[in-house]
């Protein structure tokens, strides 16, 4: 089996990668930078942008299946800089996967998808909670488009399938908890509205597992095929809770201070502005899709999950955390 990884030096793509190594898989990552850590897999790595077409269809010559996993995340960029990345990127891809015979497509996609505003999702599921409309942020917008073209794409000829992990975390993580971390240690953290909305999150091997045993469900016709899933451990917590928990598991300073919503959101619209108008360095502290986020209750349904491809969090959010404190005692920040 030879399968392509879209992104595959990234967190969850090297979750990927070294899982799909040890069924012994020949697997190529498609990504912009040459990576250290998954050479040492035994991945072979074509570096190229999304964008690239010609590259991508190269990438994906002789392979039997794609994850397609690369994005631009994060809550601040241009517009068409998330638009070429998430969606002429995914029509790339697909375009790649059609012109190399390619049958099976699992994308990862994101619940920030259905995001819309203040509006609470409790025990959210695929058929009832629907896409997001007027999305303050590129991120969630693009998302969207792309994740309509994959399920549109779903054929007798490629079966496709959309996979929605909520906040995902664990050992070999460089982005989530090291700015957690970071603000913790600096006095810059604070919850939105108290954090006590309740929220899901994904531990890592769950969020891997997810996309595996998707992926051996996969093919034309399979009750998977075509559609999206949310995927999470099944454990939703409030947003305090989580965020303590993940600093004391890296002995990082606990936080219990908040602000309220309407000046988080406000804070959030005057630095949007500063952003686009000064060449300030890096994100914004908050924006008003960030204010949102943090403040509303999300967390989902993931039985579809479980009746169309046998998805059962194996790892629980306490085994999780003692895990993520170990490796964090041996490697630190990565």
């Amino acid at each position: 089996m030879k399968v392509l990884v879209t992104g595959g030096s990234g967190f969850l793509g090297r979750g990927l990668c070294a899982a799909l190594i040890a069924r012994g898989y020949e697997v190529t990552s498609y990504q912009r930078g040459f990576s250290q850590a998954i050479e040492a897999l035994g991945v072979r790595q074509v570096l190229g942008d999304l964008t690239d077409a010609a590259t991508l269809i190269r990438a994906c010559a002789g392979q039997d299946a794609v994850f397609h996993n690369a994005a631009k995340a994060g809550a601040w960029g241009s517009y068409e800089s998330y638009y070429d990345a998430n969606v002429r990127g995914t029509e790339n891809v697909l375009a790649a996967c059609r012109a190399n015979g390619i049958a099976r497509l699992v994308y990862t996609s994101t619940p920030s998808v259905t995001h819309s505003g203040r509006t609470p999702v409790e025990g959210g599921n695929e058929i009832d909670t629907p896409y997001g409309k007027n999305f303050k942020a590129p991120y969630p917008a693009t998302k969207t488009l792309a994740e309509i073209a994959v399920l549109a794409a779903n054929d007798a000829t490629l079966a496709t399938v959309a996979l929605r992990p909520r906040l995902i975390w664990g050992p070999g993580d460089t982005q989530l908890l090291p700015r957690l971390v970071e603000r913790a240690r600096a006095g810059r953290l604070r919850f939105v509205a108290g954090g006590h909305n309740r929220m899901d999150t994904t531990y890592i091997d769950n969020a891997v597992q997810a996309h595996l045993a998707a992926f051996d469900h996969l093919a034309p016709g399979a009750a998977c095929a075509g559609k999206a899933y949310f995927i999470s451990n099944g454990e939703p917590t409030t947003a305090r809770e989580i965020v303590n928990a993940l600093l004391q598991a890296v002995d990082a300073p606990t936080v219990d201070g908040s602000i309220p919503y309407a000046l988080a959101y406000a804070a959030g619209a005057v630095m949007e502005v500063l952003w686009r108008i000064f060449p300030l360095s890096g994100e914004p502290p908050m924006t008003r899709f960030l204010a949102e986020q943090l403040s509303t209750p999300h967390w989902y349904d993931i039985s579809a999950a479980r009746r169309d491809f046998g998805y059962v969090p194996a790892v629980t959010r306490a085994e999780g955390l003692r895990r993520t404190a170990a490796d964090w005692t041996r490697h630190g920040a990565r």
